[in-house]
Order: structure tokens, then C-alpha cells, then sequence
């Protein structure tokens, strides 16, 4: 069979990074590299840095992206796109345009024998009530219809300066390596790996947890039937995971390699 990849965490059109445009035509490169061997893609949320679709009017930018995107769909492979944190307001643009299967929840499917728990990951486990709260607003209708009512110079411009405030914060390498988020706490501590301990005491058939988010690799046996994997980022790591009908794997991307 063909494989099944998972990717998630570019940050696309981020202003807190360089060389934004070659980190996109980084990503159109692997995307192009797998496009004859992939049955399908998990974009597992957070592939852009801010998106928000007013009713007519989307983010400028991301051609190169988004045309592989569409040449993928066109092609027959199943191209499915998970919002995440920051990518929350995706309405319909990507599924009309694009041929994406969006995915506003975490999602259960069975590939093969197995079963996979797939979602970004933002909110599972995580105790800070700031960033509930946070999320809460963020995810609100009323909210949103309010935020539409700005104009999109307006809005765009102050989602991008909140993202890139938010980049800064979370990646100590673009702030002289102060702050950022932890690397990987431990399985006794991490949010993403207890949250599944717990929905696996009431899900127990689940072979692989499958999350963005975190922007670490990570890869864990629970059981011996069950693996937590974290997927990395397209930031900085290039980092996918690949289904090959028998077994997943952690990858990295280097170009001009298979």
C-alpha cells in the first residue's frame, strides 16, 4: 500500500521567523517528494501562523503551499487539514479551493488493524486556565463573528502581530534562547502523554496517539499495543511521521534524500 503521512506545526507566513519563503518552498519540496507514494496526509494543525477567512476575503500569501495542496487533491490523494491554535477560523476556503478534508475535532479512523487518535493537541492535559480561557474565546462563535466584523487589513495585521508575540514566546532559539516552552517533561508530566493515558482507560483498542503542538519529536510505548506520538515541527526539525501499513515511523526531511 501506499504510505500515510503525518505531518503538522509550519507556522507558515510566521513574522518571528526568517527565510519564511524558503522554509514554504521547504515544505512544497517534501510535499512534491511524497506526492507519488502518499495515499494520504494528516496535516495535524498549526500549518499556518494565522489564517482567519472573512466571507470573501483570506490571508494574502502561501501560493506555493496551497497550489501543491490543490495539485495534491487533484491528483487522488486525501489531503486532510486539522485546525489548530492557530489556524482555529478555517470555514471553507481550503475544502472549496484547495480539495482539503478539514477537521475542526479530533479524529478516530482505523488504517489497516490498527487505530489512530489523531488531533493537534492544544488544550488536552494542559492545566493552565489562561490558555483554557484563551482557547475558549478563540473558539466561540460569537467571538469570531465579532473579530470578522474588523476590517481584514485590520485583523489580519493584529492575528499576525498576536502569532508572532506567540512564536517569540514559545521559541527560545528566536529570543537569545531565553523562555520558550519546555522540551519533553517526562511521561509522568507531559500533558499530550497523560492526557492519553487517560482516554485510553476508557478508549483501550487505540494503537496510536498521533499530536502537533508541543513542536517536540517524541515517540512512547504505553503498552505494548499502544504508542504517544508527538510529531515535531516544520520550523525548525522538518520532522513527519509515515505510515507504511505495518509499522509508523519518525522521520526527518533532508533534501534530496527518499
Amino acid at each position: 500500500m501506499k504510505g500515510i503521512y503525518f505531518i503538522s506545526d509550519a507556522h507558515l507566513g510566521s513574522r518571528a521567523l526568517k527565510h519564511t519563503r524558503q522554509q514554504e518552498r521547504r515544505l512544497c519540496r517534501f510535499l512534491d517528494d511524497i506526492k507519488d507514494r502518499a495515499q494520504a496526509i494528516y496535516m495535524l494543525g498549526d500549518m499556518f501562523d494565522f489564517w482567519f477567512e472573512y466571507y470573501n476575503v483570506v490571508p494574502k500569501g502561501y501560493t506555493r503551499f496551497l497550489g501543491k495542496v490543490s495539485e495534491l487533491t487533484d491528483m487522488g490523494v486525501e489531503v486532510h487539514f486539522f485546525t489548530g491554535n492557530h489556524d482555529i477560523w478555517c470555514m471553507d476556503y481550503l475544502y472549496k479551493e484547495c480539495g482539503v478534508i478539514l477537521h475542526s475535532a479530533p479524529l478516530t479512523l482505523e488504517l489497516a488493524d490498527k487505530v489512530f487518535y489523531l488531533a493537534h493537541g492544544d488544550g488536552m492535559g494542559d492545566p493552565s486556565w489562561k490558555f483554557r480561557m484563551l482557547r475558549g474565546v478563540f473558539h466561540n462563535k460569537f467571538c469570531q463573528s465579532a473579530f470578522r466584523l474588523i476590517h481584514p487589513d485590520l485583523g489580519v495585521e493584529l492575528g499576525m502581530r498576536w502569532a508572532k508575540h506567540s512564536r517569540e514566546k514559545h521559541e527560545p532559539y528566536l529570543n537569545n534562547g531565553i523562555g520558550g516552552d519546555p522540551s519533553y517533561l517526562g511521561e509522568d508530566k507531559e500533558h499530550l502523554v497523560l492526557y492519553a493515558k487517560e482516554y485510553l482507560k476508557e478508549h483501550p483498542g487505540i494503537n496510536y496517539f498521533i499530536f502537533g503542538h508541543r513542536h517536540i519529536e517524541l515517540d512512547l510505548m504505553l503498552t505494548k499495543d499502544t504508542h504517544v506520538m508527538i510529531l515535531g515541527d516544520w520550523v525548525s526539525q522538518c520532522t513527519y511521521a509515515v505510515w507504511d501499513g505495518e509499522r509508523m515511523f519518525l522521520e526527518n526531511y533532508i533534501e534530496g534524500e527518499s
